[in-house]
């Protein structure tokens, strides 16, 4: 760097034991896996996983997906360890080494499979999963089920409920409980009604007919005495992807549609799509779905995983918290457990200074909040960097590195990759002083975040380059996170809702743009006080929604987002 620096630290100002709450960012920073199916990455090569499930074992976390050679254990749902594994046996000459998988516990033992039509897929079993001390509980598993899940109830009876279409429904049986094969006959259970839920529908938007949507994805859950059967629709390429419950007093049904649906749903903002996942608690018996975050730039299979608070309300309603989905919140453990920490986005379509730039892929789509562009510089050289103006001085809380693949040339897991770099801050963008230092990182980190022990008050964050992980430096969201100095945003006024009476699924939303708003929170729900749906919308003024069921009342508010905070909410309007 040119100008005067001023060093302060060599290590980051991140959180660190018990110095402040401890927050995390979506999507997760793990090391993430490059797909590993060569025809799956002819547009360049990409990490890419979906389809998580995470499970509590031994006090422990753990977190498996799809294809990605192994899995990750956590003690806190922050620090993520990778344990290389192969499920597969050398006969098994296929791709997927493990996708869409399942676990469960069974007393002191965790037990996965894979996804698979085959009949001699063995489920694996571990008392001890931190490390790869794997043994087979069954060497082929008969049912051949694609997107499983298991289910065992608090009377030991174990459940399997699998399927992965666009023609056929979600099944259900039971397996024996001792030799973990199925007994008795596979029954229907579920499937869509796209011309009945909107957010059933294929597409983008929810409005492509040229293909059925899928049903996939399932996951079961029991509370106070109720079977949850969650469903991934209408497909994992779509920023509407999302997951949908039924209700039943038994574990096969039968099985009654939830007034809200769907339960996980995350439509807008910088990481998009929370469908295929599974709902878990933490140590202090809180509910959370994790779920997968849709890419979809080299491939539709390109994604990311998303954890999310969830939780059943008074009324049995199960619901999931995707609002401020990708800003921080913190962390199980701590006292405001799953909340929005309030820290706001500060540089949203701000200036953006870049050392240089590799073709069509300019500077300002490190700060457009959308997951699917990137800036890349020319080479992936130490010394390249990426400078982001705040407009003011503000209070700096963290910061969150998004990196992109450009030119990358992986295929599969690979775990002796690392990122290394320096983030600078200034008042003024003449006098530089050190930030964070990660030149020594040996660890693979594609979405960093940083949540500093103290924060700063300045102007200009500057990322500079030592090292990339694989390909050009390339950034999709360098993303700063804190407070400005003003009042919040006004209420918004003139929001009004207009529901398509020829097709109810359909609802035009219209409001006055704020001057001192960069974004809105939609919130919708099926009462005033169960407003679980919300859509954050960047600098618009309107919304076209089309995932709304034909029969349902809803009601719906607004709020404006800014640098300082969040504005008062709108009064709640009821849309028959």
């Amino acid at each position: 760097m040119k100008n005067t620096i001023y060093l302060i630290s060599l290590l980051c100002f991140f959180t660190t034991g018990n110095a402040r709450q401890r927050t995390y960012c979506n999507p997760i920073n793990i090391d993430y896996g490059f797909t590993p199916i060569p025809n799956f990455s002819e547009a360049g090569r990409h990490r890419a996983t979906a389809d998580p499930v995470i499970t509590l074992f031994k006090g422990d976390y753990y977190l498996f997906s799809t294809n990605q050679w192994g899995y990750w254990w956590s003690s806190d749902m922050s620090d993520w360890h990778f344990v290389p594994r192969k499920f597969l046996k050398p006969y098994h000459k296929v791709y997927d080494e493990l996708c869409a998988p399942t676990v469960f516990v069974s007393g002191d033992t965790l037990l996965v499979i894979g996804s698979t039509y085959e009949k001699n897929f063995p489920i694996w079993m571990s008392t001890h999963p931190r490390t790869d001390d794997w043994t087979e509980a069954v060497d082929s598993f008969r049912a051949g089920a694609w997107d499983p899940a298991f289910f065992l109830d608090d009377d030991n009876r174990l459940y399997l409920y699998h399927g992965s279409s666009n023609t056929y429904p979600l099944y259900g049986q039971e397996v024996d409980r001792h030799t973990l094969q199925p007994t008795g006959a596979r029954q229907d259970l579920i499937r869509l009604h796209d011309d009945q839920h909107g957010w059933e529908r294929f597409g983008e938007y929810n409005d492509n007919n040229f293909m059925s949507p899928f049903m996939e994805g399932a996951w079961m859950n029991k509370h106070n005495g109720r079977y949850y059967l969650q469903y991934g629709a209408p497909g994992t390429e779509f920023s509407g992807y999302a997951d949908g419950v039924y209700v039943s007093d038994h574990p096969l049904g039968p099985f009654s549609y939830q007034a809200h649906n769907p339960f996980s749903y995350k439509p807008g903002g910088f990481a998009r799509g929370a469908g295929h996942g599974a709902t878990f608690q933490d140590k202090n018996k809180r509910w959370w779905h994790v779920s997968t975050i849709v890419v979809n730039v080299k491939n539709n299979f390109e994604r990311r995983i998303g954890i999310w608070p969830a939780g059943f309300d008074k009324d049995g309603i199960l619901y999931c918290n995707t609002a401020f989905g990708d800003y921080p919140h913190y962390l199980p453990g701590e006292p405001e457990s799953g909340q929005f920490t309030g820290w706001m986005l500060l540089n949203y379509q701000h200036p953006v200074s870049v050392s240089s730039t590799y073709g069509a892929f300019a500077a300002n789509n490190a700060v457009d909040e959308n997951i699917k562009t990137y800036w890349c510089a020319t080479t992936a050289n130490p010394g390249e960097w990426i400078q982001t103006d705040l407009g003011q001085t503000a209070t700096v809380h963290a910061i969150q590195i998004n990196y992109a693949d450009q030119d990358a040339d992986i295929l599969g897991k690979r775990t002796d990759i690392y990122h290394q770099y320096r983030l600078w801050h200034s008042t003024d963008g003449k006098k530089w002083q050190l930030l964070c230092d990660k030149s020594r990182n040996k660890t693979d980190v594609p979405h960093d975040y940083i949540a500093l022990t103290q924060p700063v008050k300045t102007r200009y964050i500057k990322l500079e380059n030592i090292h990339m992980a694989n390909g050009k430096f390339a950034i999709s969201g360098l993303r700063i996170f804190g407070k400005g100095n003003g009042p919040v945003p006004a209420a918004v006024n003139n929001f009004m809702v207009l529901r398509q009476q020829s097709d109810k699924r359909n609802a035009w939303l219209k409001w006055y743009p704020s001057n001192d708003a960069y974004a809105y929170n939609i919130y919708y729900g099926i009462a005033p006080d169960k407003l679980y749906s919300s859509i954050m919308v960047y600098n618009a003024s309107e919304y076209y929604l089309k995932a709304l069921d034909k029969t349902t009342t809803y009601y719906f508010s607004i709020e404006a987002l800014g640098e300082n905070g969040i504005g008062k909410r709108s009064p709640v309007i009821k849309i028959e």
